[in-house]
């Protein structure tokens, strides 16, 4: 199946039709684990890593609830500067002992071209940031590594400035894109961002890169997180990028999004019957 098919390909509405109502992503391995296909897949973890025993305590608990992979913030953007900016370099160690542990892969995100290098060893899956969307110096970079790229839809950015995005990853040398719909900026201020879940068909009409949705940017608050997880396996996407803390309240970044252990947990339960309705399933550990 190529990445971006032709204008004259089949009809949206006949792919829609296909496997009851959601179309097939391509599948990227990561190790023994994969994003795209015929399975759905759980990220999760913490917006920053904290300490060891945050993130081991969130690791364990996700993947006891069925996420497969494990995401937590090294390197952090931030708006303001006196927010906390993650732990760098001293959160290495952590990720390493953790995912040893649980065997989990580990999706994080890089700010600059110059932290590829260093964290290549223990990272499975490099994150470009929404603000980074844009960079097309990072994306090239990028481009030149192995590992799979997790590329968010940047905060003002239209859908096709996103697919342009990937291709410069593409140019460049690495065909493992895996696109997230994160919310975008809109007038409304009911929430931190308006999440577009109609990108998910949009983007699979393009491409056959996998699309996942992240809910806890899209809405800034854990009480909508959980709906939105729902819609979003609803609506067809491959997987859910989910902020998880073992005490919100708490958090160094983004509490007020994240979801706790047991809410986590009973979004997983639910998450097993919408899929199970559409015919699909998590993906196995």
């Amino acid at each position: 199946m190529p990445i971006f098919p032709d204008k004259n390909s089949s009809s949206f509405m006949n792919q829609l039709l296909e496997n009851h109502g959601y179309r097939e992503s391509k599948k990227i391995s990561v190790g023994a684990h994969a994003i795209g296909g015929s399975s759905f897949t759980v990220v999760a973890g913490p917006c920053s890593i904290e300490s060891l025993e945050q993130f081991k305590q969130t690791a364990q608990a996700v993947k006891d609830a069925g996420a497969t992979f494990l995401r937590g913030g090294i390197f952090k953007m931030r708006t303001y500067v006196d927010s906390f900016q993650g732990l760098g370099v001293e959160a290495f160690d952590i990720v390493k002992e953790v995912c040893r542990i649980t065997g989990m892969p580990m999706v994080a995100e890089v700010t600059d071209p110059r932290q590829i290098e260093v964290m290549d060893p223990f990272v499975d899956v490099f994150q470009v940031g929404a603000r980074n969307m844009h960079n097309y110096e990072l994306l090239k970079e990028l481009g030149k590594s192995k590992k799979p790229i997790l590329l968010k839809r940047g905060l003002s950015a239209y859908l096709d400035e996103l697919l342009a995005s990937a291709e410069y990853v593409i140019r460049a040398g690495n065909e493992d894109v895996i696109f997230c719909e994160r919310g975008i900026r809109s007038f409304e201020r009911a929430t931190r961002n308006t999440l577009d879940l109609s990108a998910v068909p949009y983007l699979k009409s393009k491409s056959s890169l996998p699309v996942l949705v992240d809910p806890s940017h899209g809405t800034g608050q854990s009480a909508w997180v959980v709906p939105m997880c729902l819609a979003a396996a609803a609506a067809g996407a491959d997987g859910l990028l989910v902020e998880v803390h073992p005490d919100p309240t708490a958090a160094l970044s983004d509490g007020q999004q994240a979801l706790d252990l047991a809410a986590f947990s009973n979004m997983m339960n639910a998450l097993r019957r919408i899929l199970a309705a559409m015919d699909r399933s998590l993906q196995v550990q």
